[in-house]
């Protein structure tokens, strides 16, 4: 069993963040911390090896937080970080990932991304457990790199345009034509799209709108917002970011 950590300090996103790890089969929640030093403090005392961290904390930066952790000394040099936060500034994602973080999700996000990034961590969890003697096949395995002897790609020798580059780093069941249909019909939407009215606007199913909308905020093209209304829960708007389509 994965023993984590929740840190934040708005109280109803660590419990709402408690329960979604709590879901995840092989995980379970040790203890909250609403600080950077209650973090370090629980991380001594709980011993948990996965520590889901904000970065807005009220008395120091998370990833002060993390370089605490890694300063050295177990346990703390033990733990691994995964980082959730609002956060989305490159320097802190590069402070994030200097420091050492498994993954880096930012808020808000849906529990389908939560769920896969514990997956993943989980699995190279147990791969690096079961390994006694590490060869290179099994540290490029744990660390994603192409396997020892397989060929490296040959450079483009002209630039890829941004079709193209939008081409090679779609997942399955994604087509450039409907990414493309997508991508323009939020890029001319200043204010903002909901998944129904750019499935509306787009003629594709509201399902259909939402997958590639969700793919364009997983790969930083698009963010997200809230637009609370008097019940029910909240609306999610999508936001182009990276110019016109």
């Amino acid at each position: 069993m994965i023993r984590a950590l929740v840190v934040d300090d708005d109280f109803m996103v660590a419990r709402l963040h408690s329960k979604l790890v709590e879901r995840v089969p092989g995980f379970t929640v040790v203890g909250e911390a609403r600080s950077g030093g209650e973090a370090l403090e629980a991380v001594s005392e709980l011993r948990p090896d996965l520590v889901l961290l904000d970065i807005y904390l009220p008395d120091m930066n998370g990833l002060d937080v993390l370089r605490q952790l890694r300063a050295g000394g177990a346990p703390q040099t033990e733990v691994d970080v995964l980082v959730v936060t609002a956060a989305r500034d490159a320097e802190t994602v590069r402070g994030a990932l200097r420091g050492g973080a498994v993954h880096y999700i930012i808020k808000p996000f849906d529990a389908p991304m939560l769920r896969e990034r514990l997956q993943h961590y989980a699995r190279r969890h147990q791969e690096l457990a079961a390994i006694a003697k590490p060869g290179q096949d099994d540290v490029d395995r744990v660390f994603g790199a192409a396997p020892t002897g397989s060929p490296v790609p040959a450079k483009p020798a002209v630039p890829v345009a941004p079709a193209m580059a939008v081409a090679a780093r779609l997942p399955k069941g994604v087509t450039e034509q409907t990414a493309g249909l997508v991508r323009r019909t939020l890029a001319e939407s200043p204010a903002g799209l909901s998944a129904s009215e750019c499935a509306v606007r787009s003629g594709l199913s509201r399902v259909s709108a939402r997958r590639y909308l969700e793919f364009f905020v997983s790969s930083g093209r698009a963010q997200v917002t809230l637009r609370y209304g008097t019940t029910g829960r909240p609306e999610r708007r999508y936001h182009w970011l990276a110019g016109p389509g």
